[in-house]
This record gives C-alpha cells, sequence and structure tokens, in this order.
C-alpha cells in the first residue's frame, strides 16, 4: 500500500515459550499469560483496538493503556491557526494522512454497526466507539468551514529525516487542506462516509455527538459533489504515498453511507446516479482505501436488495474466494505492499456479503474468511499480529516501538540495531509475507514489516464478524 520507507510497525519481543498473549489489565505492565486457542478472535479483536491507541496524537486521556505514549505533536494546527491536533499518525512515522485515517474509520464504523453483539462479547464495544471517536474528533476539526477540510498535517520527507519517539518531535509540521479552488472530491467523499457511518454507531449511545458528525458528514459530501477534484492535485505530497485514482467511487460510498444514516432517499438517489455514471457495476479485484467498488457494491445490495447489485457483489467474493492469486500456503495475494491488509479487507466485504440475502454462498465466504484470519493468527506457521501468537515479528518499521523506556535517548541507533523493539506494539497487523509466503522480519524492510491504520482497518472488522458467528452459535 503505502510507499513510504519509515513506516508504522512493531516488535513483538521474545515470547519464545509463551505462545500466545492477552492484555487483561488496564494499567502497565500488560501481563502475560498462555492460552490454546490462537484463533481467539475476542482477545485478538482486544489487541487490535488497543494499537490504535498507540497510533494516538495529540493530547492523551487519563484512561491512556500505552505507557510508553505521551501527549505529542500539541502545535499543529490549520494556516489561520485552527487546532488540528488529535488523530492518529498513518504508520511508524508521524504524519496524519486524512484519507487513510477516513477510510479506517469507515471500516472500523462498518464492522461495529453489524456487529455490535461480538463487541459486546468481547468486552470492545466502548474501545472501538473511543477509537471511531479518536479519529471523528480530529475530522470535525479540520473541517474549519463548509468548503475548507484540512487533509494532511505533516511533510512527509521533512518527518523522515526524524526516528524516535512522537513526543520528542523536532520536525516542522505544515498542514494542508482542501477548499473550492483545490477540491478533492475523494478525501471529502471519504470523510463523508467515515462520519456518516459514525453516526449510526453513536446513534442510541450520544445522539448529540451523532448528530453532530451527521451534520458535517452532510456538509462534506455537498462539498465534494460540487467542487469535483482528486485531493492529490491539492495536496501535491500525498501522491507519492497515497495517491487517489479516481473520486466516483468515494461520492457514491459517502451517498450510500448517507442513506443508511438518514433514510433520506436523495443519498440513495445520488449514490445510484454515481454508481452508474462513474462505472462501478464492473467487477473489481480488490477492496482497500483507494479502490471502494466492493464496497459500494456490497452496501448497495444491502441498502436496496436490488439484483443489479447483488450480482456485482456475488461476482467480487466469487472471483476473490474461487479464482484470485493465492500463496502455496493459502493467503489470497493481490499485492505485496499490505498482502495481509488486502486479504483481510477481502474478507471483511464478503463476510459483509455473507450476511446480504441473494449475495452468493454465505458459508463458502466465511469459510473464505476464517481461513484468511487464520493464516494471519498463525495458521501458515507463524502469527503476523504483534505480540500474538507463534513467532510473532520482532523488528518491525515503527519508530516509537524502537525506542527504550525514557529517559534513554532514542534515536538512528535504534533504528540501525539488529534486536526486538523494546515496546510491543500490541495488535498490530504487519504488511505480511510475499508471495512465496517468504517474511523477512527486519526493521528496514518495511515492504514486510510495516504496519498502519489501515492495514489493520478491515482485519479489526473481519474478527468482529467471525466473533459474531461464534456468538450466535452459542445461544
Amino acid at each position: 500500500m503505502k510507499l513510504n520507507v519509515f513506516a508504522a510497525c512493531v516488535a513483538a519481543p521474545m515470547i519464545a515459550s509463551i505462545a500466545l498473549i492477552n492484555v487483561i489489565d488496564a494499567n502497565p505492565p500488560y501481563y502475560v499469560k498462555p492460552i490454546e486457542d490462537e484463533n481467539d478472535y475476542a482477545r485478538v479483536l482486544e489487541l487490535s483496538l488497543l494499537f490504535y491507541e498507540a497510533q494516538r496524537s495529540g493530547r492523551l486521556p487519563k484512561s491512556n493503556r500505552i505507557h510508553w505514549r505521551g501527549d505529542s505533536a500539541l502545535e499543529d494546527h490549520g494556516l489561520n491557526g485552527e487546532d488540528l491536533t488529535g488523530g492518529y499518525y498513518d504508520a511508524g512515522d508521524f504524519v496524519k494522512f486524512g484519507f487513510t485515517m477516513a477510510a479506517t474509520t469507515t471500516l472500523l464504523a462498518w464492522g461495529a454497526v453489524s456487529w455490535p453483539e461480538a463487541y459486546t462479547a468481547a468486552g470492545q464495544l466502548n474501545e472501538v466507539r473511543e477509537a471511531i471517536r479518536w479519529a471523528t474528533e480530529y475530522f470535525i476539526k479540520c473541517h474549519v468551514s463548509e468548503y475548507v477540510f484540512y487533509g494532511q498535517v505533516g511533510d512527509f520527507s521533512l518527518d523522515h529525516t526524524f526516528w524516535g519517539r512522537p513526543e520528542e518531535l523536532n520536525t516542522t509540521r505544515p498542514a494542508y487542506k482542501i477548499d473550492p479552488e483545490h477540491p478533492g472530491s475523494d478525501l471529502a467523499g471519504e470523510t463523508a462516509a467515515a462520519l456518516a457511518a459514525s453516526s449510526i454507531v453513536f446513534r442510541d449511545q450520544d445522539p448529540e455527538y451523532s448528530a453532530r458528525c451527521l451534520k458535517h458528514a452532510k456538509e462534506l459530501y455537498r462539498f465534494a459533489n460540487r467542487y469535483r477534484g482528486l485531493y492529490h492535485e491539492a495536496i501535491r505530497g500525498a501522491a507519492q504515498y497515497y495517491e487517489s485514482t479516481d473520486y466516483g467511487d468515494e461520492l457514491a460510498w459517502a451517498g450510500a453511507w448517507l442513506f443508511k444514516a438518514t433514510n433520506d432517499t436523495m443519498y440513495l438517489e445520488d449514490a445510484e446516479h454515481h454508481y452508474q455514471h462513474f462505472h462501478l457495476r464492473e467487477r473489481p479485484n480488490e477492496f482497500f482505501y483507494n479502490k471502494k467498488v466492493a464496497g459500494v457494491q456490497v452496501l448497495l445490495a444491502q441498502l436496496t436488495g436490488q439484483q443489479e447489485y447483488q450480482n456485482a457483489a456475488r461476482a467480487f467474493c466469487d472471483f476473490s474466494v474461487r479464482q484470485q492469486k493465492r500463496t502455496t500456503k493459502g493467503l489470497l495475494y493481490i499485492d505485496k505492499f499490505g498482502t495481509l491488509c488486502h486479504a483481510a479487507n477481502v474478507a471483511f466485504v464478503c463476510m459483509e456479503a455473507a450476511d446480504s440475502p441473494g449475495i452468493g454462498d454465505p458459508q463458502e465466504y466465511r469459510q473464505f474468511a476464517e481461513q484468511q484470519i487464520y493464516y494471519m493468527l498463525g495458521g501458515g506457521g507463524r502469527s503476523y499480529v504483534i505480540g500474538w501468537g507463534r513467532n510473532p515479528p520482532k523488528q518491525p518499521h515503527h519508530a516509537a516501538s524502537s525506542c527504550p523506556d525514557r529517559p534513554a535517548a532514542c534515536g538512528w541507533p535504534e533504528f540501525d540495531k539488529d534486536a526486538p523493539n523494546p515496546q510491543i506494539l500490541y495488535g498490530a497487523l504487519v504488511s505480511g509475507p510475499d508471495e512465496a509466503d517468504e517474511f523477512h522480519d527486519h526493521r528496514e524492510d518495511y515492504v514486510y514489516t510495516e504496519v498502519t491504520l489501515d492495514y489493520n482497518a478491515g482485519f479489526t472488522s473481519a474478527l468482529a464478524g467471525l466473533l459474531q458467528l461464534r456468538v450466535k452459535s452459542t445461544t
């Protein structure tokens, strides 16, 4: 996915004889205990959400569970001094990319909307809400006026002159925005989708905040639809790392989510118009931050029950399950950057399809999802989730977790050190193996050991979907 050289990964320290771990105390130190089921979705779900806490920027709450993290980037501001603190660092670096943060939030919210019983069973319903809210509050800050939205804080080239703790950042952190003269329909549309989906998450628990999210979602969708353009043409630094190839899928995505959140048929009509106008009926072969078509097809099938969308969603999942390239050990293989993210995202969206009448064979899709997630948790011979399972990655590419406890110094020597990261970035899913199932566990080998916000998003929601099946089977 992202081609950055200093991304987010973390090493799980030597757990050698202890096969699996679980965070069982909200305060450090975290306790480790062996368990028998390495496919324990509830406990991995807990860890995956813990990863998002480790990625927080801004002033941390008293409930912060990551003892090696503190307040950071408290001077983040817009061109007119607007407060842009908060949100998430994208990876092991310290840039805040709005496009992928929004895509991450939409997928987390979709899973929470679809399978709240799973989060309740895992004791993680509050945690997933907090993970989503940390992003949505930042988006609301970035939406400084109806047609102005800040889509990035931090410059990648400047950021990568620094290796260390975010609390000790010493680089300039410029902010970049979209506006009517420099539009970004993809960025504004994805953020509208994220806020609309999140408004459903908070509808019963915090109606006032839900309404606030929905208000900004509507305004951002109007911005995206009225002023058309690709966001990386306005925010040039994003092109090298998170280029967007089109915005039609984001417009349809946002329209569909706004219809789900409001039941206003105007948004459904818009979504269906975008679907036809931007030729989104064609079968995609992937589902990730830059390609939302498969998600649009499944969501529209869920919302309308129309055969056109059901057939499109079935074509995608049937192709993915039956024909898409696999590694020797059975991992879906789409791209070396974010190998596991791609597989997890497909597993997630096809689980959504499995819950929707008229879309393919639900049992086949669910078995496929279980196989893919099992590979990530250790079924392929090793775990790819930090701090979990057999032989998890020990040297991922993540600056903060490579640092020893304060007050010890941290810098480029820690990047070069051939040793496990001192801090455990629990629950982070690394980019993963290559098409031969080979994995190089070296900090500098970011193609294998990177982690990012979006790498974990579909994975987290797929875990929730699989856990939901277990919950149902026992009730």
